[in-house]
């Protein structure tokens, strides 16, 4: 009789994972109270809920100043258009992330440039940022992944050294802390998403935090089609730009939800932790590396590192297969180099200023980042926030599912 559940076999969980997303009473009362004021829109911008949403989350995050726009794609956008980053300008960036990491440079006219990740964290190496810059580059945009922070220290002291911007990518942090100070408030800026896997979320919905009034007013006139208002009337010039204003529904309901981003923050890590400790006790399976310097965590994905020699030479993406199948909702390629993704066709008769760095286009032939590759393709494993809102017993249940497929896994070879 087979054992495992992939060939037939009974699976080790059986039960129900929490769904996602979660709400409340006072959430529903939240729209409710704006559907009855009839003020529903972004405009006049920022409005009055959006405002106050803004104002409490940067302050959650040690940030002086939030500025909320549609999602967490144009906040990158905005954020780099801010900073002064113009056509033919140089970006650093990461491969091992949503492609809005990339595409927001692009989209601006800029380029993006791809340096490798720490094996550790799987964030962006401030090693491999220092020697992919150019006189060109203006700035850094590293990605706090999964359930790592990268190394601001390191890349701050890049950035201080040769002047450049660094904009946060928060999309997966939201509440976590390094050295003390919200993620976010450290760089230049700090881009989150609200989009509906978040753990904080409005179905959309994104924020761009700064500690500088000048970005702050900029970032306003950016996200409200470019005009000057009184409040971010004061910097010099003028933008031409779009409508990427928040509705006061998304805002309302971010702000009830703000309240309970700590007790679930905790929840999913003190889970996070519990099963971090059962893996270590398992060859093969390392979670990542816990940095003191981290001193509040936050948990999109819970990541691991997993090596099939331990597995009798069994591929990772088999292991995700058996994984699944035992009802542990498992993911391998949940990101691909992005030099790699078919979402990413960026060309030059559309994006003029990436021809003479890459020519008629940008093509994966041509970059390559080993550690990104290893992990996309060979090593990483992502568990979805969810299931770390259940239990420790579920945490258990992980761990003996991923024991139960070593002892079988030659069966699957």
């Amino acid at each position: 009789m087979a054992s495992l559940a992939i060939q037939g076999g009974e699976k080790t969980f059986t039960g129900k994972w929490p769904s996602w997303p979660v709400f409340g009473e006072l959430d529903r009362q939240a729209l409710l109270a704006v559907l009855d004021t009839g003020n529903w829109g972004g405009y006049p911008a920022p409005n009055t809920r959006a405002k106050a949403f803004a104002a409490d989350f940067a302050a959650a995050h040690d940030a002086a100043y939030g500025i909320c726009a549609a999602n967490g794609s144009v906040t990158l956008e905005v954020a780099l258009r801010a900073a002064g980053v113009k056509a033919g300008d140089e970006v650093i960036i990461t491969p091992y992330s949503w492609i809005a990491t990339a595409g927001a440079p692009v989209l601006v006219n800029a380029v993006p440039v791809f340096a490798d990740v720490d094996p550790d964290t799987y964030c962006l190496d401030a090693q491999a940022v220092e020697a992919a810059i150019t006189e060109r580059t203006r700035a850094i945009i590293p990605v706090h992944l999964g359930c790592t922070i990268a190394d601001m220290d390191a890349l701050g002291a890049v950035a201080k050294k040769h002047g450049l911007v660094i904009i946060e990518d928060c999309a997966h942090m939201h509440g976590a802390k390094w050295k003390g100070q919200g993620v976010g408030s450290i760089g230049d800026l700090g881009s989150f998403s609200f989009q509906n896997s978040k753990i904080m979320t409005a179905g959309e919905g994104g924020i761009v935090l700064t500690q500088s009034k000048d970005l702050e007013e900029r970032c306003q006139s950016l996200v409200n089609c470019g005009r000057k208002d009184p409040g971010y009337d004061n910097f010099e010039g003028s933008y031409f730009s779009s409508n990427y204003r928040i509705t006061e529904f998304q805002a309302a309901l971010l702000h009830t939800r703000l309240q309970a981003l700590e007790p679930e923050r905790k929840q999913r890590q003190e889970n996070a932790d519990a099963l971090s400790a059962m893996l270590r006790e398992i060859e093969g399976i390392r979670p990542m590396k816990s940095d003191p310097r981290v001193t509040q965590p936050a948990l999109y994905q819970y990541l691991f590192r997993y090596d099939p020699e331990a597995f009798a030479g069994l591929h990772r993406d088999r292991f995700v297969e058996a994984l699944s199948a035992e009802g542990i909702d498992a993911e391998g390629d949940f990101y691909i180099p992005i030099y790699q993704s078919p979402l990413f066709p960026v060309t030059a008769d559309r994006f003029p200023a990436i021809r003479e760095r890459y020519g008629d286009q940008i093509d994966s032939e041509n970059i390559h980042c080993p550690v990104c590759e290893k992990a996309s393709y060979h090593e990483a494993v992502w568990l979805h926030h969810p299931l770390f809102m259940a239990g420790k017993t579920e945490m258990e249940i992980i761990a003996a599912a991923i024991v139960k497929i070593q002892k079988h896994a030659g069966e699957l070879v």
